[in-house]
């Protein structure tokens, strides 16, 4: 295992992170694990989280996969147990895991939109709920995050319904520092726009097109939104509390759409 950073500003800690197989939520646990912390890995897919968390494990420090459906009450309770079970403790949570589903708005069905509520919304908010009650148990604080998405903020073709759900993550993470804050617990959200995932790579016109209508001349990288979410995880944002933390180089600010 390579030596991790000194000053580690995340020893001791126990970090749950969802939706983490690839992209955005594998290279946040990634990073925490380098930087000290205990990580638990979820993915819905097995093959995903079980090869995350091997790399990470080789390469940078502690990290287990949990594999499950998140939106699942019976698998936020596992993995809040298994969490305790393997390190003790719980002291971050960064609710990554949701889904994307476009369609245009005359067209929507409403079993695309029961699966979104599913998981963007009801997944992120009773997984919030099971961490942050063991938090409050454990009685020394803690940090959230949730992912929304620029969508949330800015009109986007053919995501009405999954920018709606990314709305409401925002407002939850200002709504729930009432009940969190007196416990020493912070929520915020990261707000990632146009960002170079797996997925979004196999659009072989998304570096040109994103590249085009971005004021910083790039879409973000991985590593761009996961240093801005270890920031608000971390001790030195304990005092932050409600903000959703825009990264998208400026795009929302002039707003061009990448359909023109």
């Amino acid at each position: 295992m390579k030596e991790q950073q000194e000053n580690s500003p995340f020893e001791k800690q126990v970090a749950i992170v969802t939706g983490a197989g690839v992209g955005i939520g594998f290279e946040i646990a990634r990073l925490l694990a380098l930087n000290g912390a205990k990580v638990i890995l979820n993915d819905i897919d097995r093959d995903l989280a079980e090869k995350a968390s091997k790399i990470i494990s080789e390469n940078q420090g502690v990290c287990k996969a949990f594999v499950g459906d998140i939106s699942q009450m019976s698998v936020i309770q596992d993995i809040v147990a298994f969490s305790l079970d393997n390190f003790g403790s719980l002291d971050i949570l960064v609710a990554n895991a949701g889904i994307t589903t476009f369609g245009d708005f005359w067209e929507y069905q409403p079993t695309s939109m029961q699966r979104l509520l599913q998981v963007n919304l009801f997944g992120t908010f009773f997984l919030t709920q099971a961490v942050t009650k063991q938090m409050v148990a454990q009685g020394k604080g803690g940090s959230v995050l949730l992912t929304s998405s620029v969508t949330a903020h800015a009109a986007h073709k053919n995501l009405a319904a999954y920018g709606m759900t990314k709305a409401a993550i925002d407002q939850l993470a200002k709504n729930l520092i009432v009940d969190l804050a007196p416990h020493g617990i912070n929520i915020n959200t990261i707000v990632p726009g146009a960002t170079l995932t797996e997925r979004t790579l196999e659009d072989t016109e998304y570096i040109s097109t994103w590249s085009r209508i971005t004021p910083s001349g790039r879409p973000a990288t991985i590593q761009d939104i996961a240093h801005a979410a270890l920031f608000l995880v971390s001790p030195s944002s304990r005092q932050i509390m409600g903000q959703n933390l825009v990264i998208d180089g400026g795009w929302t600010s002039v707003g061009v759409s990448p359909y023109l």
